[in-house]
């Protein structure tokens, strides 16, 4: 199970993702928990697999939206950096980027 601690040491901004919540550490557990099963993640990656710059962007859009509004830095920060970079529709290798997407992600499902 996800604690604050470990997202604390996760690097996630708990303080200002608990703001967001009105405090309510459950509530913000139990929105972080949905976090790695978003299907978002699969978009993204086969959307950039497939040379599909729109739809790529609008899943980063997504999942950067909602990252930073739980304010999980590590992977925000990422998301933050390829969006932007689909947004200009930008020609180029995404895969070390995705990477990072990913792995953050799977290591926020470890510990669920």
């Amino acid at each position: 199970m996800i604690t604050i601690d470990a997202l604390r040491e996760y690097g996630a901004n708990v303080d200002e993702g608990l703001t967001r919540c009105m405090g309510n550490e459950a509530m913000y557990i139990r929105l972080v928990s949905t976090i790695p099963a978003e299907d978002k993640f699969n978009k993204l990656k086969d959307s950039i697999e497939a040379g599909d710059l729109n739809t790529a962007f609008e899943s980063a859009h997504a999942l950067k939206g909602v990252t930073g509004n739980l304010s999980l830095t590590p992977l925000y920060d990422p998301l933050v950096k390829i969006t932007e970079l689909l947004r200009a529709k930008k020609e180029m290798d995404y895969s070390e980027l995705l990477t990072q997407i990913l792995e953050k992600r799977d290591a926020l499902k470890e510990m669920l």
